[in-house]
């Protein structure tokens, strides 16, 4: 083993002798023929051969050299009963493998195999044994992947107990705490996205810090430990909206960009996430030149993806959004053409069972309805409205964005309404606008008054169309629900009161219901007191008012109303 050793020793002053672990390796096969079943031996010749080609596998990459260590880990593992000292040593071997053949086929038999060799080699290092930590922290590793592959909460859970026991192991100055500190970090930061305390963020946050001050320039883990820390800070930001974070998360992002130069195997990935926090804080501060950088950034991420490469569909998409919010706020079309051209090459990428393709669909039919605001062309409309059904098709009852693609496709719809004037269109936009209601009952933090309002006025719409009662008593209904909503002390109070009493006694003048003008001329006094002499809003209420005073004249031939409604006429 002195050769393997000298390997080892190598590694660890940046001086890497793979000739010595080749040479190693060979010596070792002729030990193992000369130590034939039986041979007290051989279980240590079976040992030492795997360790060398799981380091080999480490370092070349070969998935052969893997296959042959976790062969050989089983069998030194036979050999080495509960009873033997080495045990727990060969079990912990094997288990590593193991993980990294998983980490190579996402085979879940391996990861499965590997935690329950773990926990046994875990019962064989009780407190105070030198390699508890290890196997803390082994089994951390593993049960952060299960749940990331599975989403079983309780997998989380336990990676979060074992790596925080990891890492109470290994106090500060200790050869494993950088390990330590990564892996709890990891598993808050999951754990934060699952349940949204803070209070594991701020302490992912904490570690990982931590971390960074352990891997100084030249170590191969600042540039993954850049990523982390500055993806933390974004989601903090996201949730308390504190800037200082989101300042931190662009420089941490330039830091680790830095890193990675041109031909950097991790330059790809530095570009889009610097791109990401510049867009995040274009958003913030709507400065031109973060956006600018950020579609740079974006471009050059895509030229990394060719054709074919895992990446490219991300990097589309985060491309095509930069130059809506480009054009959003310049308004060149050339920038809205390319979101177009890069949402539908995104969306060839997606086929119908791929779990991203409603975004893409969504984005697309987006960018489409814009331009068709740009250029009133129909075909982008229609196509912009297919591109909302099947959007529709693929978020299901009980789906989060359900509510808010039925609402897109409504918007559509009227648009073409407007256009057209198809009866059809308005029916669906209702049911559509109805629907999207009914996934918000009262008491929601998104049912809004908004939506409520354009309902309403959709049915007025309708009302006016067909003629048919019921449908303006339902635009009556849900102005009315909107006025509780809008008490007297809020700013859309006069607003609200104003489309009650044109919903009242819209298009019926002297033929409405007598309780219903009333009502409406009740109204309106209440809305000039919001809009008092020399308000620009004056002379609306004051017309509409007179309006309905002349329509209940003609029904009561009370004087003092058309007496009123002539003075208010004036006055307007």
């Amino acid at each position: 083993m002195a050769l393997y050793d000298r390997f080892v020793k190598g590694q660890k002053i940046d001086d890497l002798k793979i000739d010595d672990l080749n040479e190693a390796i060979a010596l070792l096969h002729d030990a193992v023929e000369l130590r034939p079943s039986g041979h007290p031996d051989r279980s240590s010749s079976l040992h030492q051969l795997a360790l060398c080609y799981s380091d080999r596998y480490e370092h070349q990459g070969v998935v052969a050299d893997l296959e042959e260590a976790v062969m050989l880990g089983r069998a030194a593992l036979e050999l080495h009963p509960p009873e033997d000292p080495d045990h727990s040593v060969s079990l912990n071997n094997l288990a590593c493998d193991l993980w990294a053949r998983f980490q190579e086929n996402t085979r879940m038999c391996d990861l499965d195999e590997a935690i329950g060799l773990h926990h046994k080699a875990l019962e064989l290092r009780p407190s105070g044994h030198p390699d508890r930590s290890s196997s803390l922290r082994s089994l951390a590793f593993c049960l952060l992947d299960k749940y990331d592959n599975q989403e079983v909460i309780a997998d989380l859970e336990e990676a979060v107990t074992f790596g925080r026991a990891a890492l109470e192991l290994c106090p500060p100055g200790h050869p494993n705490r950088g390990s330590s500190v990564n892996i709890l970090a990891r598993s808050l930061q999951r754990r934060f996205r699952e349940h949204a305390r803070m209070c594991d963020l701020e302490e992912a946050i904490e570690l990982y810090r931590e971390e960074l001050e352990l891997c100084p320039s030249g170590h191969p883990d600042r540039i993954p430990t850049l990523y982390s820390l500055a993806f933390c800070l974004s989601d903090r930001y996201v949730n308390q909206g504190v800037t200082a974070d989101l300042e931190e998360a662009v420089m941490f992002g330039r830091a680790a960009l830095e890193l990675c130069p041109p031909g950097h195997p991790d330059r790809g990935t530095s570009l889009r996430k610097l791109a990401r926090y510049l867009r995040t804080r274009f958003q913030e501060h709507a400065t031109m030149c973060d956006l600018e950088e950020a579609i740079e950034l974006y471009r050059a991420a895509l030229e990394l993806c060719p054709s074919g490469h895992s990446d490219r569909s991300l990097r589309l998409h985060s491309l095509a959004l930069c130059l809506s919010d480009k054009y959003d706020n310049y308004g060149d079309i050339a920038d809205l053409e390319e979101a177009v051209t890069l949402g539908r090459a995104k969306l060839e990428l997606y086929p119908p069972e791929h779990p991203s393709r409603d975004t893409s669909l969504n984005n697309l039919a987006c960018d489409l309805r814009t331009r068709f605001q740009k250029h009133t062309r129909m075909c982008d409309l229609d196509e912009a409205i297919e591109l909302y059904r099947e959007v529709l098709e693929l978020r299901p009852s009980g789906h989060s964005r359900r509510s808010l693609s039925l609402q897109s496709l409504a918007l559509c719809l009227s648009d073409r309404y407007d256009n057209q004037g198809v009866i059809a269109d308005l029916e669906e936009v209702v049911t559509l606008r109805h629907a999207a209601l009914e996934l918000h009952p009262p008491g929601h933090p998104h049912r809004g008054t908004y939506n409520l309002r354009v309902l309403a006025n959709y049915f007025k719409d309708r009302y006016e169309n067909r003629r048919a009662t019921i449908n303006l008593r339902e635009a009556i209904k849900l102005h009315q629900y909107v006025l509780k909503l809008h008490p007297t002390a809020h700013p859309s109070h006069a607003v609200s009161l104003h489309d009650l009493a044109m919903c009242l006694t819209d298009g019926l003048g002297q033929h409405c219901a007598q309780a219903d003008l009333t009502e409406a001329i009740k109204l309106y006094r209440c809305v000039l007191q919001f809009h008092p002499t020399g308000d620009p809003g004056h002379a609306v209420p004051l017309h509409d008012l007179a309006t309905c005073l002349a329509d209940r004249f003609r029904q009561e031939s009370t004087e003092a109303d058309l007496s009123e409604a002539i003075m208010l006429e004036q006055e307007a």
